[in-house]
């Protein structure tokens, strides 16, 4: 695909030259500072520089934080207190960190939903969507493993629970098991390997966020009409799109500024409020929490993983077809993964021809469910399982698979989109003024 046409960097001092003929990192830097940006972008496009600003915190935060822990379960406990009454500003450096999982995950779901709303992950952006996936899986993974490292009551049970799913898996489930404890239970050598690679995996997803970045670039960015930017010339491209510096980096800058106020906030009055009270415990092997609930971004997937219980009939026949190999237990299993695996696939699930779910009048009633579909999931996840919230959990995740795997292939074949603009500059006049473009408007015509 033929990239957006613009203005290349030119070396114009004798050093700027050298550099440039030997290594182009200049010209790079500027192709990507001045990329051209579809000048329509509105609020929701601010959540890159988020998640971008906050890896760059959770790495920094979690070097200082790993040269004070120590990972040995007879001293992990202490070394996290040791962290936050003895270090210099340590209480300040872990509760950033620890609340710096939750925005993470907060940027990451406005990221991931807005791309569902405006087509995002439609063609040529298929592998975009997908390293963004790759990225997210890398992110729950980092997430659980740090979990784990304080080593209270929810973080030994939490540990506990989660990878003793991997042991439903027929045949091969108790090796896998043992080889990510690295033993027959959670204990020392599973807090040593978790911390290694919870410190290993952000520099793994750093180097998927530039390639991510990079895919973006090479296809264009997405925009709300879902229109493409027109590469026909250099005059047509500068009417719909503006340099991505000064315009979008402040617009960015000012929106991180806002939401970097609200978690800062967070951090020095109400640190501990997304955080479960058991792990101030230090962990006791023979000593169960009444309730064994996950971090709140996790809940929408481990309600979807308690839905489907051996009473559910899509169980029962699933596990009577395979002769008992796939049990409630394991079906649980598939079930969890799948709603990541289905969220994924999107790209071909989709059937529409039109891109943004903007003139899409059916998609948008059933997206606004899908969104409380996934709160409601994230609520009952952290309940008990007892009637109601066993029900509504799993029509809750009944709704979610239907939505990808049933609703949004139909609805490309019998919703009838209204008229979009012809081009990212007559939506952008129809907004804040006029112009020769802002007249053009078309029927739902290929968003390609």
């Amino acid at each position: 695909m033929a990239g957006i046409p613009h203005d290349h960097y030119e070396p114009k001092t004798g050093g700027e030259k050298w550099v440039h003929s030997r290594l182009p990192i200049i010209g790079l830097l500027y192709d990507t500072i001045m990329a051209p940006t579809p000048k329509n972008l509105n609020w929701m496009w601010i959540w890159g520089i988020v998640l971008t600003f906050t890896l760059v915190l959770q790495i920094a935060t979690g070097i200082s934080l790993v040269m004070h822990y120590t990972p040995d379960t007879s001293m992990a406990f202490a070394s996290v207190e040791h962290i936050m009454r003895d270090v210099n500003g340590g209480w300040a450096l872990r509760y950033m960190h620890a609340n710096g999982a939750s925005l993470f995950f907060v940027a990451v779901y406005a990221h991931i939903f807005r791309g569902l709303y405006y087509g995002s992950y439609k063609a040529p952006r298929e592998i975009t969507w997908i390293i963004g996936m790759l990225i997210y899986l890398l992110m729950m993974g980092t997430a659980f493993m740090g979990y784990v490292l304080p080593w209270g009551q929810m973080s030994f049970w939490g540990a506990t629970v989660i990878t003793g799913l991997f042991g439903a898996i027929p045949f091969i489930g108790e090796s896998i098991q043992t080889w990510l404890l690295g033993g027959p239970a959670v204990d020392n050598y599973t807090l040593t390997r978790f911390f290694s690679l919870h410190y290993l995996f952000p520099f793994v997803i750093a180097g998927l966020v530039i390639v991510h970045i990079w895919a973006f670039h090479s296809t264009g960015n997405n925009n709300p009409t879902g229109v493409e930017v027109r590469r026909t010339s250099k005059a047509d491209a500068d009417k719909d799109t503006l340099p991505f510096w000064p315009y979008f980096v402040i617009k960015d800058l000012f929106a991180l500024a806002v939401i970097l106020a609200i978690f800062f906030a967070v951090v020095g009055f109400m640190p501990n409020y997304l955080g479960h009270p058991d792990n101030y415990i230090e962990a006791n092997p023979l000593a169960t929490p009444a309730h064994i609930v996950p971090e709140w971004y996790f809940l929408p997937y481990y309600a979807i993983l308690r839905a489907f219980t051996a009473d559910v009939w899509v169980v029962q026949i699933v596990s009577f077809v395979t002769g008992g190999i796939v049990d409630a237990k394991f079906f649980g299993v598939l079930a969890m993964f799948g709603a990541i695996a289905v969220m994924a696939l999107a790209p071909w699930l989709d059937t529409s021809s039109v891109r943004s779910g903007r003139y899409r009048p059916m998609f948008k009633w059933w997206f606004a469910l899908l969104v409380i579909d996934f709160i409601v999931l994230m609520w009952v996840g952290s309940q008990q399982t007892v009637f109601p919230y066993d029900w509504i959990s799993l029509i809750a995740a009944a709704y979610w698979f239907a939505y990808f795997l049933v609703i949004l292939p139909l609805l490309g074949v019998i919703e009838k989109p209204v008229a979009r603009p012809e081009t990212i500059e007559a939506d952008f006049a129809s907004h804040y003024g006029k112009s020769s473009d802002a007249a053009g408007t078309t029927s739902a015509t290929p968003a390609e």
